[in-house]
């Protein structure tokens, strides 16, 4: 194959894979839309689950103290009825006054049926009609109480319902968390850059001070590497930091400072020396450099590992004799 034809192969291969990460990014952008929308409905969720739980506390309060029996006795059921209204003004102050008058009635017509032993047949008709008015009253309450008891059952139901939808939404929360970050994730390795066209090479210095290749291990004062940088319009624009690795044949790194480490995802390598480049999302050919000073090179296989934005974009290896 032709090197026209590799080259247009590989500008076909970068295309597809620029316009893959391309796609990535949309959807990163709208699962976190996603996300961000479904952590606005839980708390949303929240507020009314809230709500409907201080409601319904508020409710069975309220009818927690209830009583309302009634007998065929007169004086059974007056004394019922001044009990109920007792719990019923500590329940909801706000009806004291017309209770307290209902309450008036009573104890009035408790009086006449303890001091009167003796009631005519009018005076006993007179009292039922008492009483009946008085129940009449008093299924009123009733009815208030039994519409606070349907509200309150409509409240758990609400209750119920609120707490299915914020256990829903929590969960589709979460997943499109997950989602996000697993195209987190991707996007990060589309933004990798790589390293490529390796040359490593040991320098030797000549009587005029200029430099020349070799491969003799005693000779070696510096150690060449150059590389080109891959074109990449995902990773952000903007100066950045390679570094390079050499590890001897000893399996050690070559390094002038021990100091001398980056962070890495597989945690802090030791570095042998670096670089700073302004990277414009195009391909950049360049070379680092590592004087060797007051380390001897010795014979034998060495390894080349280049790093940047915290990833092993490339590596190389040489020999010398």
């Amino acid at each position: 194959m032709s090197d026209t034809e590799i080259q247009e192969n590989k500008k076909n291969s970068n295309g597809a894979y620029i316009a893959v990460i391309i796609i990535l990014l949309l959807a990163l952008a709208f699962m976190a839309y996603l996300w961000s929308s479904k952590n606005s409905e839980l708390t949303d969720c929240q507020n009314a689950n809230k709500a409907l739980k201080a409601d319904m506390n508020g409710m069975n309060e309220m009818l927690s103290g209830y009583v309302g029996t009634m007998s065929n006795d007169l004086k059974t059921d007056f004394r019922n009825m001044l009990a109920t209204y007792d719990k019923l003004i500590e329940k909801d102050a706000s009806k004291a006054d017309s209770i307290n008058a209902q309450k008036e009635r009573i104890n009035g017509l408790l009086d006449e049926l303890e001091n009167n032993k003796k009631l005519t047949g009018y005076q006993i008709m007179k009292l039922r009609q008492e009483n009946e008015t008085l129940r009449d009253i008093m299924k009123g309450y009733v009815y208030q109480i039994d519409s606070l008891n349907t509200a309150n059952y409509q409240l758990r139901s609400d209750l119920q319902t609120t707490t299915s939808e914020l256990n829903s939404t929590t969960e589709e929360r979460d997943q499109y968390k997950d989602q996000s970050e697993q195209l987190s994730e991707q996007v990060k390795k589309g933004s990798k850059l790589h390293a490529y066209n390796f040359t490593t090479v040991g320098l030797k210095e000549k009587l005029n001070s200029t430099m020349t290749e070799t491969n003799r291990a005693r000779s070696v004062v510096q150690i060449k590497s150059t590389f080109t940088l891959s074109k990449n319009l995902i990773t952000p624009a903007g100066e950045k930091m390679v570094y390079m690795q050499i590890i001897d044949p000893s399996g050690k790194t070559m390094q002038r400072s021990t100091g001398d480490v980056v962070d890495t995802d597989a945690g802090k390598v030791p570095y042998s020396d670096k670089k700073s480049i302004d990277y414009q999302n195009t391909s950049v050919d360049m070379s680092i450099y590592f004087s060797l000073r007051n380390l001897t090179a010795t014979k034998g296989n060495y390894k080349v590992n280049i790093y940047c934005q915290g990833q092993l974009i490339g590596s190389d290896s040489f020999t010398l004799k």
